[in-house]
């Protein structure tokens, strides 16, 4: 039988694991094979600017941790599996995909999007999603251009009643 400090430890990443899916808004998992030192650095940094990170987690533990969660993903936990999360439902997969394009040894594997698992195509169509400001500017944009359309029939309006 296992020793109680070990089970002890191994539990205490069971419950970080946990933590961190509950408190992300979105996770996933991918294959860092065949990156170098530098490279996982640059990933990092990439991440850590939208307020994502990765962890190697031994995938064991992290089946653990998604079955007391309730979340089945266990076909994806084989080879060696890197957990990103962040606070953003499409930064962190964007960073990811956009990592995964120049560098191919980069695989994504599943993600869990605010409690929803998303295969490798969800993943990839998370990732054409433009970012949220992104999204208000062309939201604003939209905004300013019925304006202006409105301004423009007020004023055709005005000069017709100024010609009556």
């Amino acid at each position: 039988m296992a020793n109680a400090k070990i089970l002890e430890a191994k539990q205490k990443i069971i419950d970080e694991i946990k933590s961190r899916v509950e408190a992300s808004k979105s996770v996933v998992l991918f294959d860092y094979r065949g990156i170098t030192d530098s490279e996982a650095k640059e990933l990092r940094v990439k991440l850590r600017e939208a307020n994502s990170d990765y962890k190697v987690y031994k995938n064991t533990l992290m089946v653990r941790a998604f079955d007391d969660l309730k979340i089945d993903i266990k076909d994806s936990l084989v080879g060696p599996s890197a957990f990103a999360y962040g606070e953003d439902q499409v930064g962190t997969i964007k960073i990811l995909t956009n990592f995964a394009k120049e560098h191919p040894s980069v695989i994504l594997k599943v993600g869990i999007v605010d409690g929803e698992i998303a295969d490798k195509a969800k993943l990839a169509e998370y990732a054409t999603i433009p970012s949220r400001d992104g999204l208000l500017t062309m939201l604003a944009g939209g905004m300013i251009g019925l304006v202006k359309d409105l301004s423009i029939c007020l004023d055709l309006y005005s000069q017709q009643k100024e010609e009556n």
